[in-house]
């Protein structure tokens, strides 16, 4: 049974009704030996504590989107197939260009909180050795009979950690918030992309490829990006391509733009941080080389040394000690062609949580149009 489904949920209620309803109904009726009794009802308090505490479980899980199934709670599963050593590019001496299309089947989502028109498929990464499932939804132009020539830019949406691929289209309602904007001309239409991020147990990947153990920034900017291109009209081009996420996905979104200007051409990074030891599980930031390498402000301090600084543009948001002065630090080394706007959002705009980043929806979409195109 799904952790986030409507009958894990409903059983879970239902449970906790039949818990307190118990010792009502048969406090005084228990029989035999005071010491038998006084364990019945003992029982009986601690199957109500226990049930009270999984509806307050299932209800913040919900609300975030923390864990999509039994597996990501209890840290049993992993998603990586095979990780061997893919150089500093990624590709492992492949070209993409070489590589034979992977076209998937698509199906309906399989959690009705993510609103309608929302499709699903598991996808194997063959470069990343990553296996998971990657969530679609495409604006309301791209079946537009208008439209049927035209390519559309595309946003790839990162949870933070522990996060669901669905935490987008579930608790921010992205797609419920863009599809009225997008047709009322406010937010140029683009394909939202949600790719599993969750990869190894009770680890938080930081995005990065480590041999032998995983290769999350393959599968999330070799994989998943050809997959999509090779089953939609999406563009293929860097200009076509951004990332967006929040909190340690946020993290993720700047590193990975920053660190692939042939890949994507913009990012959003909200409540987010440069240094990946921030994260306590993080994988990048309890290896010395790869805290370095892996924070985004190295990484762009390294291409402005070899006079190469990206053509990247950061959109940046946070309060004071949530991400602000992460963006503030990205902005005094930004050499042109790379931009990074900044903005700081109010300390009681509602702290580190959904609320807040679903309400900056509207606006990085906007932004993320001045930006794009297909």
């Amino acid at each position: 049974m799904s952790l986030t489904g409507t009958p894990f949920f409903l059983t879970s209620v239902t449970l906790l009704i039949v818990a307190f309803v118990l010792p009502l109904a048969l406090w005084g009726r228990i029989a035999g030996p005071p010491l038998m009794r006084g364990l019945a009802r003992l029982l009986m308090l601690l199957f109500a504590q226990v049930t009270a505490i999984t509806v307050v479980f299932v209800l913040v899980n919900n609300a975030n989107s923390l864990y999509d199934t039994w597996d990501d709670l209890l840290g049993t599963g992993s998603h990586v197939e095979a990780a061997r050593d893919l150089g500093p590019d990624g590709m492992g001496g492949r070209q993409i260009k070489h590589e034979p299309k992977q076209l998937q089947q698509f199906r309906p989502a399989d959690d009705p909180r993510v609103g309608p028109g929302v499709r699903m498929t598991d996808l194997k990464g063959r470069i990343s050795g990553v296996q998971g499932e990657v969530y679609v939804w495409l604006p309301p132009q791209y079946d537009d009979p208008a439209y049927r020539n035209q390519k559309f830019p595309v946003v790839e949406l990162l949870p933070g950690y522990p996060g669901s691929a669905k935490s987008w289209l579930g608790s921010l309602r992205v797609a419920e918030q863009l599809r009225p904007l997008m047709q009322r001309g406010q937010v140029k239409p683009a394909i939202l992309v949600a790719p599993r991020t969750n990869l190894l147990p009770g680890a938080d990947t930081g995005c990065v490829n480590i041999p032998g153990k995983v290769n999350a920034d393959s599968w999330l900017t070799v994989d998943v990006r050809k997959m999509i291109v090779d089953n939609f009209r999406a563009g293929d081009k860097p200009d076509s391509w951004a990332l967006a996420g929040y909190s340690a996905g946020a993290h993720c979104a700047t590193k990975l733009a920053l660190a692939h200007p042939d890949r994507y051409r913009a990012a959003v990074a909200m409540s987010g941080y440069n240094d990946p030891a921030l994260e306590r599980d993080s994988l990048a930031g309890k290896d010395p080389k790869l805290r370095v390498e892996s924070n985004p402000i190295h990484i762009l301090k390294a291409a402005n040394a070899a006079g190469k600084p990206p053509r990247t543009a950061l959109y940046v948001s946070g309060a004071a000690g949530d991400g602000y002065q992460a963006g503030l630090g990205l902005r005094q080394f930004a050499q042109l062609p790379t931009t990074v706007t900044v903005q700081q959002i109010s300390s009681g705009a509602g702290g580190h949580t959904t609320v807040v980043w679903k309400n900056q929806v509207p606006q990085i979409f906007q932004w993320l149009g001045t930006q794009l195109r297909a």
